[in-house]
């Protein structure tokens, strides 16, 4: 796909059920005079409107710093890290506080999740956040998440809620993520310098030409710039999730753009959900282990592509964590499959042969009822 390429993927936000929205601070908090209740009150709008259509919404909402700033009394963003955590601190009262009162008037539940990239760089904590947000779409909830910036140092002055907001489209296995901000998408070159520049309608995320014209920070209030949502492109695109880039303050954009309207500038992710999902667990060439299956689980599996359940496991090879990729094999060796083991092999050696129902006995508390979900598996061709 060139970057000259005007048509619009219309399906690929028309089709997305579970998607991830980012705003940036400059929106929030309109250019920093405190959080702009208007502008939210209509984010969460359009929110209930795609939720109750069957859509999963997560909000990934910068804001903390700028709003403790305003709080505190603070005219320009501070360098040193206690004062930025203290900010963050401050903020984040008004921000959660914020999100939860308009979600609620508009008849939806909220949850403030807070997480940091060591959360998400470590396989177990990494599952039990895409556990609990998963669960809270289960229940109608809608997550709004935000970097801990009150216990974080490096990634206050280095991060920003565009790679948080890719790192939850992959977490979540996100169809689209959506970058709320406060330029009208990507041009060929910064707007503002360059009269020539001309805007990019439709580009396929990871294309190297698009960090080469992505220009620096536009805004002394938050920390990124385009080249920071480029980045974030690419990155959700490695778990097949598009991305669009748009401005916050587009009429319903997040309705429109559901219905397949021409917003911003979309980056196409260049393999589709599944087949990401597919070639990262084939591209573990060394496994960790295995668990052996016996005839019934073997079928269950393999043609019937259903969840492995510890009654059907009847051995366990080699050492792995809760969260590592693993084979499953039949008694012969033959493997059927690989996934995300649920539980690690000291574990499952324990749950060998056992139903689920006794997996809390055995081990004093219980993940998942599956060894591996058939969503965390791929079946052996």
């Amino acid at each position: 796909m060139s970057l000259a390429d005007t048509h619009f993927q219309s399906t690929v936000l028309k089709e997305a059920r579970r998607i991830v929205v980012k705003v940036g601070s400059s929106l929030v908090t309109n250019e920093g005079r405190g959080l702009d209740e208007a502008a939210i009150a209509e984010w969460c709008r359009q929110l209930a409107a795609l939720t109750a259509q069957g859509r999963e919404l997560i909000m990934v909402s910068s804001g903390a710093i700028a709003e403790g700033m305003k709080r505190l009394g603070w005219s320009t963003r501070p360098t040193a890290v206690n004062e930025l955590q203290a900010a963050a601190a401050v903020g984040q009262m008004g921000l959660a506080h914020m999100y939860e009162t308009k979600l609620r008037e508009n008849g939806l539940g909220s949850a403030q999740v807070l997480l940091t990239h060591a959360d998400l760089a470590d396989r177990e904590r990494y599952l039990n956040a895409r556990s609990t947000l998963l669960t809270l779409l289960q229940h109608g909830v809608v997550p709004v998440i935000n970097e801990n910036d009150t216990v974080v140092n490096d990634e206050i002055k280095f991060g920003d809620n565009d790679t948080l907001g890719a790192l939850v489209a992959n977490l979540v296995e996100a169809d689209a993520l959506v970058i709320l901000t406060d330029q009208k998408g990507l041009y060929t070159s910064d707007p503002r310098k360059n009269p020539d520049a001309t805007f990019v309608r439709e580009a396929q995320a990871g294309d190297a030409a698009l960090e080469q014209m992505a220009g620096g920070a536009g805004s002394s209030i938050g920390r990124g710039g385009m080249l920071t949502k480029i980045l974030a492109a690419k990155r959700a695109a490695r778990s097949g999730a598009s991305t669009v880039i748009a401005w916050g303050r587009e009429p319903d954009a997040l309705v429109r753009l559901t219905e397949g309207t021409a917003i911003g500038t979309l980056l196409v992710a260049p393999t589709q959900k599944t087949q990401a999902r597919k070639l990262w667990m084939a591209d573990h060439l060394q496994l960790r282990g295995a668990v052996l299956v016996d005839a019934g689980a073997a079928h269950k599996i393999a043609a019937e592509g259903k969840s492995l359940l510890p009654i059907g496991m009847v051995g366990v090879e080699g050492e792995f964590s809760r969260g590592d990729v693993i084979a499953v094999r039949n008694e012969a060796g033959q493997e059927l499959a690989r996934g995300l083991a649920n539980y690690a092999s000291a574990e499952a050696r324990l749950l060998c042969r056992k139903p689920s129902s006794e997996i809390e006995g055995l081990l004093g508390y219980a993940a998942e009822p599956e060894m591996l979900h058939r969503d965390n598996m791929i079946v052996s061709q």
